[in-house]
């Protein structure tokens, strides 16, 4: 089956087949849209020991932050410190140069300082 740009975890694990009886649906984030190279890991119930690469997902998904690689205008512009332009130049570095692999990473954008990167690190996930 062909993922479509506009898929979300939901049409991923419904394409799956579905959640296994031992997988933990809350600590999905079923609306998030999917992007290239996405690892979409689902802990069993009462999971503990899940993997360092879904631990920052995981967490995520039980907070309001926002995901960079996949975020709106709209949604970056909830970010402190962003306005209309760095939120316009975020989108056109990522669609030009792929998805931000760490955070740091935001620095490359232009508009985006030290000052920038420390009020919004806490409020975005990067893969």
């Amino acid at each position: 089956m062909e993922i479509r740009d506009a898929a979300r975890v939901n049409d991923v694990v419904a394409m799956a087949g579905g959640f296994t009886k031992e997988a933990d649906e809350t600590k999905v984030n079923l609306a998030a849209k999917i992007y290239d190279e996405m690892m979409i890991y689902v802990p069993a119930r009462g999971e503990t020991n899940v993997p360092s690469a879904a631990a920052s997902s995981i967490q995520a998904n039980d907070s309001n932050k926002v995901y960079i690689n996949t975020a709106s205008e709209q949604e970056i512009l909830q970010l402190p410190g962003i306005g209309k332009t760095k939120a316009q130049a975020i989108i056109a570095y990522r669609q030009e140069h792929g998805p931000f692999q760490r955070v740091e990473d935001l620095l490359n954008v232009t508009g985006i300082g030290e000052k920038t990167l420390e009020k919004i690190k806490e409020h975005i996930v990067v893969p």
